[in-house]
């Protein structure tokens, strides 16, 4: 994870952005909630850059603001790796049969 960090720490600092891939798994575990917050803002600046960004990721505040969510699921392990839902945040927390919309919801709904 700290690797991860600072790989995109560097790419954060490069003049010339745009049109580049960043593939993050949980790039927000570890962190303080002030310090993913500060992260998710320049992951952000990416997008708005030009740039895409797909995670991997488990915390709802950084689910919350993706453009799109993928759900994979329906358990872990042997019991998942079926896509549950795509969608945005809010039709993801809406869909019934999927276990994380009750949590992503309550994040929805914190964050309003």
């Amino acid at each position: 994870g700290e690797a991860q960090r600072i790989k995109l720490a560097t790419e954060l600092q490069r003049s010339q952005r745009g049109r580049s891939l960043y593939v993050l798994d949980e790039p927000t575990t570890g962190l303080h909630a002030s310090d993913a917050d500060r992260l998710l803002v320049q992951l952000q600046r990416l997008v708005d850059a030009g740039n895409t960004v797909v995670m991997i990721e488990h915390d709802m505040r950084a689910v919350a603001q993706a453009d799109w969510v993928i759900d994979v699921g329906p358990g872990a392990g042997a019991a998942g790796g079926s896509i549950v839902v795509a969608g945005s945040p809010q039709q993801v927390a809406r869909t019934s049969g999927s276990r994380t919309a009750p949590f992503l919801a309550q994040e929805l709904a914190r964050a309003e």
